[in-house]
């Protein structure tokens, strides 16, 4: 794991409007791979956005520009108001982050590995030690050696760690990494509590699905280094009307209604898109006259993982 620290200066940090993440145009090639490819994106205050996207995609490159661990091609990154590659201290002076995989000392204590952390920040009382661990649900453990830390401790105290300055904001890069349900469960309520209560801006990159679905107020989609999407978690209105539907002989059903205009397509063997101007009881009443056994009509309530693989595979109209 890596920390970061940033702050804004004390204009930037009082003006709400500013986003505390702001890139502009950005740019990241390794030889001839393009990683990032013109990336504009935004973190508002408060708000916990999900960076999602495949292996390759670019979210990594992406948060190692924001922490200033990777130097852009081109463009603009701006962290807090302050500009990453021009004053990396700035931008990153009340910023924490979990990046890469933690890393911590074995035979020495949670408590330990966390005071060794500031002698290269900056001094932290013990008091504010103290604190991140009760947030982090480590008290009581805190003095054991980590070699004794289950996967789930080690994840909570690289959150402890990313803490400890007090951050405004938060970057974390795979924080449920390895987890079982239970570990997932508890990081996923640490997080929603950090942002609730004490109201940290949090940019969370995960595969994880489920989860992004539960904590996040905006995504944005990456497909090999560009931005697909940036929005809400459901898109209103996003793939039109689909129905679930559940007869006798699917594949006839389907022909049917077609021919009947009354759906534009179908797929997965049990969903149909309701045509303009239809209603549920008109198909019903079509596939009863044409004797078809209608066992479920039902809408077809998409989920993040519908609507993520419905936009980045390739068939979404962006190369693979």
């Amino acid at each position: 794991m890596r920390h970061a620290s940033g702050s804004p200066t004390q204009e930037a940090g009082s003006n709400k409007e500013i986003p505390l993440i702001r890139l502009r145009s950005l740019r990241k090639q390794f030889g001839a791979r393009l990683a990032v490819d013109s990336l504009d994106l935004e973190v508002r205050r408060g708000e916990i956005l999900g960076l999602l996207g495949h292996n390759g995609a670019g979210k990594s490159t992406a948060i190692g520009m924001m922490l200033g661990q990777v130097w852009p091609t081109s463009g603009e990154v701006t962290i807090c108001g302050c500009d990453v590659t021009r004053d990396r201290a700035a931008a990153l002076q009340r910023t924490g982050a979990i990046f890469e995989a933690p890393v911590f000392y074995d035979y020495l204590s949670g408590w330990t590995n966390l005071q060794i952390l500031t002698h290269y920040s900056s001094a932290t009382p013990k008091q504010r030690i103290a604190e991140v661990l009760s947030w982090v649900g480590l008290t009581g453990r805190e003095h054991s050696k980590v070699r004794t830390y289950s996967h789930g401790m080690r994840a909570r105290l690289a959150l402890a760690q990313a803490l400890l300055p007090n951050p405004e904001l938060l970057i974390l890069d795979e924080p449920g990494d390895g987890l079982d349900p239970e570990g997932i469960h508890e990081m996923r309520r640490t997080i929603l509590r950090l942002n609730r209560e004490l109201g940290l801006t949090i940019l969370l990159s995960s595969h994880l699905l489920a989860e992004m679905e539960q904590l996040c107020t905006r995504i944005a989609v990456l497909r090999n280094g560009s931005k697909l999407y940036d929005g809400p978690v459901a898109p209103p209105g996003n793939g039109g009307r689909w129905l679930r539907l559940k007869v006798n002989d699917f594949t006839a059903a389907a022909a049917a209604l077609q021919a009947a205009r009354m759906i534009g397509e179908s797929r997965d063997g049990g969903a149909v898109a309701v045509a303009d101007g239809v209603e549920v009881p008109e198909i019903v009443r079509e596939l009863v006259q044409r004797g078809f056994s209608v066992h479920e009509v039902a809408p077809e309530v998409q989920t993040l993982e519908s609507f993520y693989l419905s936009i980045s595979r390739p068939s979404a109209g962006a190369a693979s």
